[in-house]
């Protein structure tokens, strides 16, 4: 191609929103391509018009055919939530230029006058409703884009069952349009309104619902979670382990079996911006772990049920994989973390026998890792007893593994 194709945003106000520069371009364009409503603001334009269907490769072949000028039409920034991102995917930047118009969001903030720069934006357009609601309950603040299946209200129905619906609730519909409606409630009223197809869901945090305030501290006393008292990982070796994954804030990270979720729940809050996957097949430890993720408001963990490693399967590549129990598929646990670890990858293991050191050394020794084994004796004054008398816990074998 030798010609630029412009990217232009429709904002809110329909016609009356376009820039000069904008106008003149559309104007001289001989084809325009857009969505229906993006076309109709231009029933008299004299070029060829192309709706934008559902095969947006469709697009792009027509967008490599065509020498003559080209318009695409999309709404708000054609970077936010739009074309834009396939388009440079699938095309030279070089040959696109972009000009943004003011987006929903931006317009739906203005409209509930608050600032926007603090928050975080999802789109629930085929990402599923469970991924939506992860996102909103790691923040404070959020702008969700629904779709006819993750409505407002199906996203207030998982607030309210995961015990987060502590969050007030502006229901943007129809922006910009003679039919614009601002609803100002909070998650439990959104459970009662039937929202129009076009909708912005903006959501701010009031109080944490059914948690205990909390701030968070390294090594959390084992006594503060509800727990098996044997599948719980000890607040020392706790903070070791911790140490060793060596977190950064936006990893991926995959806690099998997590018994009470303390290692999932105490790296929650070193990883704002990551997603943590607490992985355990005991009904029991389940329950527990839905007891202290509510109580710690853990944000960015969920809960997967089943036993690996055949539930891995479906879960994004992890950064970071720490082993508290194998329910005897330690091997075939660690060939399927090792398919999926990328280099430089690293790998957490507790081992308290001493046929759980041998048989994971020998694994990670066979695969190329570089490995650490860090021996922890603990010790504590006994409570309330006449003498200060120190009383051993079992020592932990701390297997760092780090994959070349």
């Amino acid at each position: 191609m030798n010609k630029k194709i412009y990217v232009i945003g429709a904002g809110v106000e329909g016609h009356e929103g376009f820039g000069s520069r904008s106008l003149d371009l559309i104007a001289q364009a001989a084809v325009l391509i857009g969505g229906e409503r993006q076309l109709a603001l231009f029933p008299e334009h004299p070029g060829r018009k192309v709706a934008i269907g559902n095969n947006l490769a469709e697009v792009v072949d027509l967008l490599t055919k065509t020498q003559e000028p080209t318009v695409v039409l999309t709404s708000g920034d054609p970077l936010f939530f739009s074309i834009g991102r396939y388009l440079l995917r699938n095309l030279p930047s070089a040959d696109l230029e972009f000009l943004p118009n003011v987006s929903s969001v931006q317009y739906a903030f203005a409209k509930i006058k608050e600032p926007w720069d603090d928050a975080v934006f999802i789109s629930a357009h085929g990402r599923g409703l469970k991924k939506a609601v992860d996102r909103i309950v790691a923040n404070d603040k959020a702008a969700v884009l629904t779709d006819e299946i993750n409505t407002p209200k199906a996203i207030a129905e998982e607030l309210t069952a995961r015990g987060r619906d502590g969050y007030a609730a502006y229901l943007c519909e129809e922006l910009g349009t003679t039919r614009e409606r601002i609803l100002a409630t909070d998650v439990k009223g959104l459970l009662e309104i039937e929202a129009a197809p076009l909708n912005v869901l903006i959501l701010i945090k009031e109080y944490d619902a059914e948690g205990d305030s909390y701030i968070p501290t390294l090594g959390i006393p084992d006594e503060a979670f509800a727990a098996v008292k044997k599948l719980i990982t000890k607040e020392e070796v706790r903070v070791i382990a911790l140490a060793k994954l060596q977190l950064r804030h936006d990893m991926t990270l995959w806690d099998i079996g997590a018994g009470s979720g303390s290692v999932s729940i105490e790296a929650d809050h070193l990883l704002p911006n990551g997603r943590i996957f607490a992985i355990e097949r005991n009904a029991q430890c389940l329950q527990f772990i839905r007891e202290n993720l509510r109580k710690f408001n853990a944000r960015n963990v969920s809960l997967v049920e089943g036993m690996a490693p055949d539930c891995l399967e479906t879960l994004p590549d992890p950064d970071r994989v720490f082993i508290g129990g194998s329910g005897g598929n330690l091997w075939s646990i660690l060939q399927a973390v090792d398919g999926r670890l990328p280099a430089d990858g690293r790998i957490v293991l507790n081992a308290i026998t001493l046929d759980t050191l041998t048989s994971a050394t020998e694994f990670f020794d066979n695969a190329g890792y570089e490995v650490e084994v860090t021996a922890v004796n603990i010790s504590r004054t006994r409570p309330l007893t006449d003498y200060k008398m120190f009383e051993a816990n079992n020592p932990v074998f701390v297997i760092t593994a780090s994959k070349k």
